[in-house]
């Protein structure tokens, strides 16, 4: 393999990713059969997720767990880490509304901490990450602390 041809879809490095720059990803509705395979596949057969006829739903729509939408938010982010991604460190975790089967999301994020680790020879970054819904609300928000490569 040629190290000196930049593949295409390579995410950021450290030294891409200054204090106060912002990005956003792509958006993606929410199916159905997304709520159904999530729900599935990690257990979280809450009958406020499993069950559809609930005459006693107080939202209109099929809720989604705020697990779904972390997780997607964090596939829809996968771009900008890909090749670059060393470690997801930590991240408190906001759930600032609901999201329902049908919405669609996206992820803004600001760079809003980086430095060297101690050997210097990765970098530590901080974003504030909003997930936001078709309408503009957010609808979760976190801060992951990510370890990146250098350039």
């Amino acid at each position: 393999m040629n190290h000196n041809v930049h593949p295409i879809g390579r995410g950021f490095a450290y030294e891409d990713l200054k204090v106060g720059f912002r990005f956003r990803t792509h958006r993606r509705t929410i199916a159905e059969s997304d709520l159904a395979n999530f729900i599935n596949l990690t257990w979280l057969t809450e009958e406020l997720f499993a069950v559809g006829d609930d005459s006693a739903r107080v939202l209109k729509g099929r809720p989604v767990p705020g697990a779904l939408v972390y997780a997607f938010a964090e596939g829809l982010l996968l771009p900008s880490m890909q090749d670059t991604g060393l470690a997801f460190l930590n991240a408190n975790v906001d759930v600032k509304g609901p999201t329902v089967v049908g919405d669609t999301i996206h992820v803004e994020c600001e760079v809003t901490e980086a430095r060297l680790t101690s050997k210097g020879d990765r970098g530590l970054v901080r974003f504030a990450n909003k997930v936001v819904n078709q309408r503009g609300e957010t609808v979760l928000a976190y801060n992951p602390l990510r370890m990146l490569k250098r350039k």
